[in-house]
C-alpha cells in the first residue's frame, strides 16, 4: 500500500520515515551483513544499523502513546528529538554509533521549529548538512569511501534542490546514490572485494524511506556489489554474533594496526558495569577489567572477506554520562589506544566506541571520564579477521536456552546454568532483533527462548519467527518472571527429545507462582486500593495485591499469602536498592513457619524491582 504523500516535514513523517527506514533496512540487513569487509569483516552492519533504527523507531511511538488519542500529533521538535535519543542509547557498532549521529545533527536543526507543528525544505537542507558535519566531527580520522562520504554527499546535493520535503529528500537520495556508488574506487579494500561501502549502503536506504515517506514512492534501489567480484552471503549459523555489537562498516578508522598493550584474553564480553562476578568465557580465559565489571561474555567469529592487514583485537562501547571536557580527554586517550573511534551524542550523555587492544584500558578510561554503562567489549574472532586467517569452524550445540533476564546478578545466575542471556534493564526493554541476535549467538539447532516478561511475549514470538526462518528449531515458553525462568531452567535436560524438554520446562514455569515489590512512583488507582508515590507495592501474579510502608513488611505479607496455597520451594531475587536484611528475614520466617519448605536467595543486581519471589 502506497504511503500518504506530505509536504512538510512533521511528527507524523518523523514516525513514518522511522518504520519504512526499519523495513528498509530489514529486507537488506543480510546483505549489507554480506558486504561488511572493512575495517573489520565481521558481517553485522545491516544488522547493527537495523537495531539502531529499531531503538529510533520504538522511541518515536513512545512519544506518540504517550501524547493520547484525541489531542492531536506530537510537536515536531518532541519526535525528532525521540528519535535522537533512541538512536543513541540504541546504536550498535562502529555504523549504527555513526547513524545515531547522523539523526542528531538532523534533529538539532528541525527541533528549531519550536512549538510548530512542522518545518519545510529549507529546513531539511539544513538538517542533512548538519547532519552530515557532526557525524565527520564525530570521528576521530575520517576515511572517504565510507558512510561520512556518502552523508557528506547527501547534503551537498539537498543544498543545490529548491522545493518542498520530498525535492529536498530525493536530491540527498540520489546524491548519496552516486557518492555509494563510488566508494570502491575510495578504498583499496572495497575495490578488491567488489562491493560498495556497507555502512553508506545502510544510510542509502535510510535515505531512500525518507523520499518515501514524504512522496509516497519508493525509491530505486541501491546497489550493493561494485565491479565484477561478488561476496557470498555468510551463513548467519557460521558464527557467534553479540546481540547488537559489532565492529560495523568502519566509517573513519585509520586503517592502521591498533595501539594499545594488548592482554591477548582471546575473549569477547558486554554489558553493564555491576557487582563483582566471577566470568567463564567458556574458553579457558579469565577476565578482569580491571574495575569490577560483570560481563555476559561471547565469543564472535566473522565470515572471510579480504580486509586490510593488521588491527586490534576488541571492539569496545558503551554510554557514557560525562561532562564535556572530560569526553575532550577520553577522546584523547582512546585515541592513544587504538583505531575506529566515534564519539557521538551530547548533553551529558554519550555513545563511545572504539577498537583496541586492550579492552580493560578502554574501559578504565571511560571510569575516569563519567560513569560508563551498557559496556559491550567484542573480541573479533577465534583467528584474526584483520589478516583473514582461517580458522576452524565452531559446531553448533544440539540445543540451547536463551534467556531475558532483568538484571546483572541473574544473568550470571543464568550464564552459569548454560543460558544465553539478554539484559532487559528497567525501561528498556529488548527489541526483537537483540533476541534473534542472542538466539544466532546461542549457535544451536534447537533454541528454547524464555522472555520472562509478560509484555515481551509479542516481541519474543516475533523473533521466534525470523529465527525458524533461518532453520533453527525455536520453541518459547511464555514465562512471565524471572524466577518462572529459574524453574524452567532447573528442570531442562538437553539430552532429552526436544518437544519433551519443551513440555517439562513449561509445566515448571507453569507451576511457580512469581511476585515482586517494588515501589509506587506517582498516586494510582490499583487493585488493592489508592497508592500513593513512595508506597511499597507488593504484586502477585501481576496484579498488586499489597500496599505497604515497609519492604521487609510487604514482602512477608505477599509471601504469606502465596504459601496459604501451598510450596515446597521459596526463590528470592534481591535487588540492590533493596535492604540488605531483607533475604535474611524473610529466609527465618519460612523456616519458622513453613517447615517442609525449602528457600533459595540469589543477587539480582539493578534489576528494577527491589524482590522477586517465586514460589514452586
Amino acid at each position: 500500500m502506497a504511503q500518504v504523500p506530505q509536504t512538510f516535514f512533521d511528527a507524523l513523517a518523523v514516525r513514518t520515515w522511522c518504520g519504512l527506514a526499519l523495513r528498509a533496512l530489514g529486507r537488506a540487513r543480510e546483505e549489507i551483513d554480506a558486504i561488511n569487509v572493512y575495517p573489520v569483516a565481521d558481517g553485522d552492519t545491516g544488522t547493527n544499523l537495523y537495531l539502531t533504527v529499531e531503538s529510533a523507531a520504538t522511541a518515536v511511538e513512545a512519544v506518540f502513546a504517550g501524547h493520547g488519542t484525541g489531542a492531536g500529533e506530537p510537536a515536531l521538535a518532541d519526535a525528532v528529538r525521540a528519535m535522537a535519543h533512541g538512536a543513541l542509547i540504541g546504536a550498535r557498532g562502529n555504523s549504527g554509533t555513526i547513524l545515531a549521529q547522523l539523526l542528531r545533527g538532523m534533529a538539532q536543526v528541525l527541533a528549531d521549529a519550536g512549538d510548530s507543528p512542522h518545518t519545510d525544505g529549507s529546513a531539511l537542507r539544513l538538517a542533512l548538512r548538519r547532519a552530515a558535519d557532526s557525524a565527520r566531527q564525530a570521528v576521530a580520522h575520517p576515511v572517504e569511501g565510507t558512510v561520512l562520504t556518502v552523508a557528506s554527499a547527501a547534503a551537498d546535493a539537498a543544498e543545490g534542490a529548491e522545493g518542498d520535503c520530498g525535492t529536498v529528500a530525493r536530491a540527498a537520495y540520489e546524491g548519496a546514490l552516486a557518492a555509494l556508488a563510488a566508494t570502491p574506487g575510495q578504498l583499496a579494500v572495497l575495490e578488491r572485494a567488489g562491493v560498495v561501502d556497507a555502512g553508506g549502503r545502510g544510510l542509502v536506504a535510510v535515505l531512500g524511506a525518507l523520499v518515501e515517506a514524504f512522496t509516497g514512492e519508493a525509491a530505486r534501489e541501491a546497489p550493493l556489489r561494485a565491479l565484477h567480484a561478488r561476496v557470498e552471503a555468510p551463513d548467519a549459523h557460521a558464527r557467534d554474533e553479540t546481540a547488537g555489537t559489532g565492529a560495523g562498516t568502519g566509517e573513519g578508522p585509520r586503517g592502521e594496526t591498533g595501539k594499545g598493550t594488548g592482554r591477548g584474553t582471546g575473549i569477547a564480553a558486554g554489558e553493564e558495569t555491576g557487582p563483582e562476578t566471577a566470568v567463564d568465557t567458556g574458553i579457558g580465559t579469565a577476565v578482569d577489567t580491571g574495575i569490577g565489571t560483570a560481563v555476559e561474555t561471547v565469543v564472535e567469529t566473522a565470515p572471510e572477506c579480504p580486509t586490510d592487514a593488521g588491527g586490534p583485537a576488541f571492539e569496545v562501547i558503551y554510554l557514557l554520562e560525562a561532562e564535556d571536557a572530560a569526553v575532550a580527554r577520553l577522546r584523547a586517550r582512546l585515541d592513544a589506544l587504538g583505531d575506529s573511534l566515534v564519539v557521538v551524542g551530547g548533553d551529558g550523555l554519550w555513545n563511545v566506541h572504539v577498537h583496541v587492544d586492550d579492552a580493560g584500558a578502554a574501559v578504565e578510561a571511560g571510569v575516569e571520564a563519567g560513569r560508563p554503562y551498557r559496556i559491550r567489549i567484542t573480541h573479533f574472532g577465534l583467528g584474526d579477521v584483520h589478516t583473514g586467517r582461517e580458522r576452524p569452524p565452531r559446531e553448533r550445540a544440539q540445543r540451547a536456552v536463551v534467556a531475558v533476564v532483568p538484571g546483572e546478578g541473574l544473568a550470571g545466575l543464568y550464564t552459569e546454568a548454560g543460558a544465553t542471556t539478554v539484559l532487559a534493564r528497567p525501561g528498556e526493554p529488548p527489541a526483537s532483533g537483540e533476541l534473534v541476535q542472542a538466539v544466532r549467538r546461542a549457535h544451536a539447532r534447537e533454541v528454547v527462548l524464555l522472555p520472562n516478561d509478560a509484555d515481551l511475549h509479542h516481541t519474543a514470538a516475533a523473533a521466534a519467527e525470523q529465527a525458524r526462518t533461518e532453520g533453527i528449531r525455536v520453541a518459547l515458553i511464555p514465562t512471565r518472571s524471572a524466577v518462572q525462568g529459574i524453574a524452567a531452567l532447573a528442570v531442562h535436560e538437553p539430552e532429552r527429545r526436544f518437544d519433551e524438554d519443551v513440555v517439562q520446562m513449561t509445566s515448571a514455569a507453569g507451576a511457580t507462582r512469581y511476585a515482586e515489590v517494588v515501589v509506587a512512583e506517582h498516586e494510582s488507582w490499583t487493585t488493592a486500593g489508592i497508592c500513593q508515590a513512595g508506597d511499597v507495592l507488593g504484586l502477585i501474579d501481576g496484579d498488586v495485591a499489597v500496599i505497604g510502608a515497609d519492604v521487609t513488611a510487604t514482602a512477608r505479607t505477599v509471601l504469606d499469602r502465596m504459601l496459604q496455597a501451598g510450596g515446597e520451594l521459596v526463590t528470592l531475587v534481591v535487588g540492590d536498592e533493596a535492604p540488605g536484611a531483607v533475604a535474611g528475614h524473610l529466609e527465618t520466617h519460612v523456616r519458622e513457619s513453613y517447615l517442609a519448605v525449602d528457600t533459595v536467595a540469589y543477587r539480582g543486581g539493578r534489576q528494577g524491582a527491589l524482590l522477586l519471589i517465586g514460589v514452586e
